[in-house]
């Protein structure tokens, strides 16, 4: 009989909360101990974040982390890589900011700055969905609502928490534990490109495109996001029955 499966800790995105994993927080919890954090409304910097996680919850952890979630993932991993039994890691990357991510961070302060907030998140959806679902009024009200609750100032937060992180790179060749790479086919915010980077250089890691999909995969696509996540979440730490 296997062990028992350690808690599944589900790391959001950027001013995101629990309403990106609700589709994931139903299918999951039902069959297993499930948590959405919020340390990163918390705490302002990714050191500081991933202390908090570690002292909130003990023992090992199977992480899942969403774009900043990711990058979050990445920084637990440095300060306790033998507290991590599983890793998924959707719609992120390990590189550090690029020069046209630091512009587009950069506009997004000017424009919250001079009063534009709404301006500003709504400019961001058509990077956010695949093209398919910009029509979708239900998806990105959702989505935008999720960004007023986080509201102006901790949106600069945590993006100003966001571009201090190192690259993460070097980390990867090291990762010993069961690592998911899930990523949108059309993601235009962290690219294919970088997802496949991951699972290259994670030894044995998996990687999986979710078709016709952005960079908010849990919200866009949930039954595939979810399914995959099953799946894999099954073959590497199964529940006891």
């Amino acid at each position: 009989m296997p062990a028992m499966a350690p808690p599944i800790l589900l790391l959001p995105g950027l001013a995101a909360d629990a309403a990106m994993w609700a589709a994931q927080c139903a299918a999951l919890g039902a069959v297993r101990e499930v948590q959405v954090t919020d340390v990163h409304f918390r705490f302002g910097t990714l050191p500081e974040m991933a202390r908090a996680l570690l002292d909130e919850h003990a023992g090992e952890l199977i992480l899942c982390g969403a774009s900043m979630g990711g990058i979050l993932a990445f920084e637990l991993l440095r300060q306790a890589p033998q507290r991590v039994r599983a890793l998924a890691l959707l719609g992120t990357t390990a590189r550090p900011d690029s020069p046209e991510i630091a512009a587009l961070r950069a506009q997004a302060f000017a424009m919250i700055e001079a009063g534009r907030f709404e301006e500003m998140i709504s400019f961001n959806v058509p990077f956010s969905f695949h093209p398919d679902r910009l029509q979708d009024q239900p998806l990105v009200d959702a989505y935008l609502d999720m960004l007023r609750r986080a509201g102006p100032e901790q949106l600069v937060r945590q993006n100003v928490a966001t571009a201090a992180r190192p690259d993460s790179r070097p980390l990867l060749p090291g990762l010993r534990c069961p690592t998911l790479v899930l990523c949108g086919d059309a993601d235009a915010v962290t690219t294919v490109d970088a997802s496949r980077e991951i699972a290259q250089r994670v030894p044995g890691a998996e990687l999986q495109l979710i078709g016709r999909c952005g960079h908010m995969l849990t919200m866009e696509r949930p039954v595939e996001v979810t399914a995959a996540l099953l799946r894999w979440l099954d073959r590497h730490c199964p529940v006891r029955r």
